[in-house]
């Protein structure tokens, strides 16, 4: 089972199914109309779950089972240094909390994240901290896009958590591909 959290138009997927990835359910998670028209066009038979707030991960887990992947990038706008520097408790980026119940209930094998760089000092402790709490561990690199060829910085922060008890990450592969590892 795949949740592509704050999914906007689908970065995330498709990343996951260039990479090999293959899910037998395929979840995700946006309040924008438009951003959800179009990952529709792009992922007819993704299942819409609408606002992060109101998903019920009891009944998610009663229909779907236990075996969980998670991606998704939280909002930025209070961490970003282009805006009012309210960090990770502010009203959007605080939407932090409702990915973190997500992987709390779900207890997803592993989940990705992306924010802007500033979180590295305005919430990142916070994220890290959390996660902790509840029995993950976390692998994070800031990567700027001129690093993979982009003509801007454009610095992005990516975390990788997974439960503490696994020595490695999984992800389900496409093995045609040989792609999908971490």
């Amino acid at each position: 089972n795949y949740i592509d959290l704050f999914s906007g138009i689908g970065g995330f997927a498709l990343g996951a199914y260039w990479a090999g990835m293959r899910f037998e359910n395929h979840f995700f998670s946006d309040i924008e109309k438009f951003a959800v028209e179009l990952y529709q066009k792009r992922f007819p038979d993704a299942i819409p779950l609408g606002d992060i707030t109101k998903i019920d991960t009891d009944k998610l887990i009663a229909e779907y089972g236990t075996d969980w992947v998670l991606t998704g990038g939280f909002p930025c706008q209070d961490i970003s240094i282009a805006g009012k520097g309210a960090g990770i408790e502010g009203k959007r980026s605080g939407l932090w909390f409702e990915y973190w119940r997500l992987i709390r209930d779900l207890r997803p094998r592993i989940a990705i994240m992306e924010n802007v760089g500033a979180l590295t000092f305005r919430g990142l402790d916070t994220v890290l901290g959390t996660l902790s709490e509840i029995g993950y561990n976390a692998e994070w690199q800031d990567i700027r896009a001129e690093d993979v060829g982009a003509p801007h910085k454009r610095e992005r922060i990516w975390i990788i958590t997974y439960p503490i008890s696994n020595s490695k990450p999984s992800v389900p592969v496409n093995e045609e591909q040989g792609q999908g590892k971490l």
